[in-house]
């Protein structure tokens, strides 16, 4: 059931982002463009996607578990550190520049761009370089 779901919820959010047109880095690019040949149409997309998820929070949370878990997992960290600044300026940075999120691209490898498989690819070597980084031996002996 798990499996299933997810595989529904996926398939939902990929068709939602083939649809809204995020998966064409030229409309993506276009509206960060806001000098230029700007297109707002992503605000709206951004803009129902805050209100269904504002909405469908309210809603989820009054339940005491969700269907297919015993329990909410959901985030408790509240801090605003060097990490999650400095995630979000890549992920930004790396957005602006390919027009893709990480998001939008999986849903548009189905449209079999080789620009598309090589920013996913670069995404892959990104994470593992961070996990690299991240979980790489501190203190004493350990190389710097």
């Amino acid at each position: 059931m798990r499996l299933l779901s997810g595989f529904i919820v996926g398939l939902i959010f990929g068709l939602g982002i083939a649809v809204s047109g995020m998966i064409n880095p030229a409309k993506v690019l276009n509206f960060f463009d806001v000098a230029g040949a700007w297109d707002p149409s992503l605000a709206f997309v951004m803009g129902g996607a805050l209100l269904t998820t504002f909405i469908g929070y309210r809603l989820v949370l009054r339940r005491e578990a969700p269907l297919i878990e015993a329990r909410f997992q959901l985030p408790t960290a509240r801090d605003i550190d060097a990490r999650l600044v400095g995630g979000s300026a890549v992920f930004g940075i790396g957005w602006g520049i390919a027009g893709f999120c990480p998001g939008a691209a999986v849903p548009a490898l189905g449209s079999g761009k080789w620009e598309v498989a090589l920013f996913v690819a670069a995404l892959l070597a990104g994470l593992w370089a961070a996990r690299m980084i991240r979980d790489r031996p501190t203190g004493k002996g350990a190389l710097a």
